[in-house]
């Protein structure tokens, strides 16, 4: 039973307002003794002309309780909702065992496309922890918009395209040498780049003779074009690495040159809907009335800009992809960026513009400032992966000594702590770069969450559990109550999750499920003397593993089954 829907549809007899819109205004307290479900009649006093005290207790006298709800009181200008134990028991684990995998799944994206572009590394640079948090926010998007019966499709906007590629030809061809940087990689390749930004410092003419190697670039010249695809070839056969260990893939590499030939759609469009002007030898859509700087779409040399290319990629994605939704994980400092463009979109009268969303995300940063390829002071990405899984590997080994796959298990568990690390709190705010404060497994983390799971997994294991008929009566005590409050409300925290794009919604959902399966697990004996409380307790234990693992799969950690 949807108990929400349930209760929605008993208040709209007597408000006289849709089911539909009293499902979004009941709310969840902040406490169990004050039910599960509350109803503010605030909303009401302006209509009704009564006090919201007043008005609550008047809807609990007059309500007919639906099946499942034990009582309603009033509490201020609330009314309070409490559930049969029981009966919720018997509707959550139901409805886990019933749907197995697809817990917390829906319909309701109907098919419809959702374009994800995230991660976007940079060729010729390194995968550093500041693309972290971009990376794993979309690809925990990707798997929550297909959970909810959408179809994710997966971007990684290349940056393929610029000067720096130019840079990149000049550094090369005065201090590389080709066979140490096919096998020195990317590393070798920053080498140069950082080395070419010293001695631009006292040789300016270096930069005219980068932007000679683009324009070469741009030209189609064929060793340029040798140089800038072996760029290419060499940056993504590294990063691809770093993506498997993460577990993540693209549906699509389309970068920033696979637009290069698709910007004179651009440009023409703007031209016919009169919305270019020339602004200092420079093609911009003004965007005074809308408090923002121009939008430059062609500069006075005639080049495009990113928000042409982006332009041109949004164009392109909605004639591919007909998406429901464009979303762009990039970090905040874009915004301004990101609200020019998608305002010139609008203006060229395309109404989806409203379904392109920046979702936005803190910088990472290190304790000395920000991170800078051009400095060279970067922490890169695999560098963190692999010592992440070391010392979860040398904790294994000294509290575990026996477990089996251990190297296995680190991997996941070490992994597991970064990505947690990145999802665990609001997108957007602002995150220094610490190896301590990172690897540290306490306290409400990946780790915490994966032993739960393995805890879980050990109980059902010892007992050697078989599904059986569950007598739910025993299943009413608070901490059992709690467990069952907590897998009840982790499908709406995916829902809500891709309503906001926030990931952390999961992974709080997670923890809450973790922390009352623990209190459960240390104030009540699972393994009970009496049959039919053993049985129920089981199947509790069961439901709480399979829905954590459901949950850390969404974020795109796995669920060991021992720890």
């Amino acid at each position: 039973m949807d108990f929400r829907q349930a209760i929605a549809s008993a208040l709209a007899t007597p408000t006289g307002l849709p089911a539909e819109e009293l499902s979004y205004w009941l709310e969840t307290p902040p406490t169990p003794d004050m039910g599960d479900f509350a109803f503010p009649c605030f909303k009401l006093a302006k209509t009704l002309r009564k006090a919201p005290p007043v008005i609550a207790g008047e809807l609990a006298l007059a309500l007919i309780l639906p099946a499942g709800v034990a009582k309603a009181e009033a509490a201020g200008g609330y009314v309070n909702f409490y559930l049969d134990k029981s009966a919720q028991a018997k509707a959550v684990l139901s409805r886990v065992f019933a749907e197995g995998a697809r817990y917390g799944s829906s319909d309701m994206g109907g098919g419809r496309n959702v374009c994800i572009d995230y991660s976007s590394v940079n060729i010729a640079k390194p995968f550093h922890i500041g693309h972290l948090p971009t990376t794993v926010i979309g690809s925990a998007l990707y798997r929550i918009y297909n959970h909810l019966g959408f179809t994710s499709v997966g971007i990684n906007h290349l940056g393929d395209w610029g000067t720096q590629f130019g840079k990149m030809i000049v550094a090369y061809k005065l201090w590389g040498d080709h066979d140490t940087i096919d096998r020195g990689g990317v590393d070798e390749l920053v080498k140069v780049y950082v080395r070419y930004h010293q001695e631009v410092e006292t040789n300016p003419a270096l930069d005219d003779e980068a932007r000679a190697w683009f324009k070469r670039i741009e030209d189609g010249d064929a060793e340029a074009l040798e140089l800038f695809d072996w760029f290419k070839r060499i940056t993504l056969a590294e990063v691809e690495e770093v993506y498997d260990i993460l577990g993540i893939h693209f549906d699509s590499y389309a970068g920033e040159s696979f637009y290069n030939d698709k910007m004179g759609r651009v440009v023409d469009e703007l031209r016919e809907k009169n919305l270019l002007k020339l602004d200092q030898g420079a093609q911009i859509v003004d965007l005074s009335d809308y408090k923002m700087p121009p939008c430059i779409i062609l500069r006075s040399d005639g080049a495009t800009l990113y928000a042409t290319r982006d332009i041109a990629a949004a164009l392109y994605r909605k004639d591919t992809y007909d998406f429901a939704k464009c979303l762009y994980v990039v970090a905040y400092q874009q915004d301004l960026h990101f609200r020019q463009w998608f305002k010139v979109v609008e203006l060229m009268g395309y109404d989806w513009a409203k379904d392109l969303i920046h979702v936005s995300f803190g910088m990472v940063s290190g304790t000395e400032g920000a991170f800078s390829t051009r400095k060279g002071n970067m922490v890169k990405l695999r560098d963190v992966l692999t010592a992440a899984c070391d010392k979860t590997y040398d904790i294994i080994r000294e509290k575990s000594p026996d477990l089996e796959d251990k190297e296995t298990i680190a991997k996941q568990v070490g992994i597991g702590a970064l990505i947690w690390n990145s999802l665990y709190n609001g997108r957007i705010k602002d995150v220094v770069f610490d190896w301590d404060s990172v690897l540290n497994f306490d306290g409400e983390t990946g780790p915490y969450a994966q032993y739960t799971h393995a805890r879980a997994c050990s109980v059902l294991r010892k007992a050697n559990y078989a599904p059986a008929d569950i007598d739910f009566c025993q299943l009413t005590d608070s901490e059992a109550a709690a467990v069952i409050a907590a897998l009840g409300a982790f499908p709406d925290a995916v829902i809500d999750a891709m309503e906001k794009n926030e990931p952390y919604l999961v992974t709080r959902a997670i923890i809450a499920i973790c922390a009352a399966f623990n209190k459960f697990y240390y104030e009540q004996r699972i393994m009970a003397d009496d049959a039919s409380v053993r049985q129920a307790r089981l199947a509790l234990t069961d439901a709480t593993r399979r829905v954590i693992a459901i949950g850390l799969g969404l974020i795109g950690i796995a669920a060991p089954e021992r720890m």
